[in-house]
């Protein structure tokens, strides 16, 4: 009994050393994949933020499709207006959303 206990507690700390390691590794490689990693969540919390999730039931299809509507507009001759106009929009939902929270804190 204490040889198996001592075995599981063993293993836990080997587990927590190969977590620690994995990350901090600084290799080249998988700083980039972490990097990529965080700029995919951080956009997909931007799609979760714009509504986009509840107000398509979480139908991956249709918010692809409504993306690529997007991008096909942004492609277009007046490029450069549609851009700004996002931009913009952006912009004063992200300084709401600040204002809000420095209200609220």
């Amino acid at each position: 009994m204490a040889t198996a206990t001592a075995q599981a507690r063993n293993r836990v700390l080997i587990q927590r050393l190969e977590s620690a390691r994995r990350r901090t590794d600084t290799r080249g490689w998988i700083v980039q994949r972490r990097e990529r990693t965080r700029h995919l969540i951080e956009l997909g919390g931007l799609v979760q933020k714009a509504g986009l999730v509840d107000l398509t039931d979480d139908d991956r299809a249709t918010i692809y499709g409504a993306l690529l509507e997007l991008a096909g507009r942004a492609r277009n001759d007046d490029a450069g207006d549609t851009l700004a106009l996002w931009k913009r929009r952006g912009k004063r939902a992200f300084d709401a959303e600040e204002a809000a929270r420095e209200g609220t804190a």
